[in-house]
């Protein structure tokens, strides 16, 4: 075998690699990609109903509903037009309170409710995720062109 052979033959072994190498790493990113959907977003179904994603806004005032067993809880997550239950089974985080913010990470039953594997509080008086807070925005702002709607 001539030698330019053998560099053609290494380069391109390389090459094969190289794209092997970069197939799995953009598969492993994919399988770990969570999107986040704010309660508008999933009441239209736009979220999808077999991955895992995350919602977003504010617990609603007087929707948290605590188990006897302790560890499962039931709250509303609103953007201020929509509304998503969601169930949650573990410990709360310290920062959760009714009518602040918080993202869950989960996916959706058959029931379309949201059920929860992880939930994340703010961590200060006025720290919102930026998507949630976007969400908040777009929300006001929609219902402030409905006529007779309360800001």
């Amino acid at each position: 075998m001539k030698p330019r052979h053998q560099r053609l033959g290494l380069v391109l072994l390389g090459l094969l690699s190289l794209g092997v190498g970069a197939w799995f790493v953009l598969s492993a990113f994919q399988q770990n990609l969570v999107f986040f959907f704010t309660p508008s977003q999933v009441t239209q179904g736009e979220a999808p109903a077999a991955k895992r994603f995350r919602i977003g806004g504010m617990v609603e005032a007087g929707s948290l509903k605590r188990q006897p067993d302790g560890l499962t809880h039931s709250f509303v997550v609103t953007d201020m037009a929509q509304r998503v239950t969601v169930q949650y089974r573990g410990l709360l985080p310290d920062l959760f309170q009714e009518g602040k913010g918080v993202v869950a990470q989960g996916r959706l039953d058959a029931e379309r409710r949201f059920v929860a594997d992880e939930v994340l509080a703010k961590h200060d008086e006025n720290y919102m995720p930026p998507e949630a807070a976007h969400a908040l925005k777009q929300a006001q702002a929609a219902r402030a062109q409905v006529p007779g709607a309360r800001p």
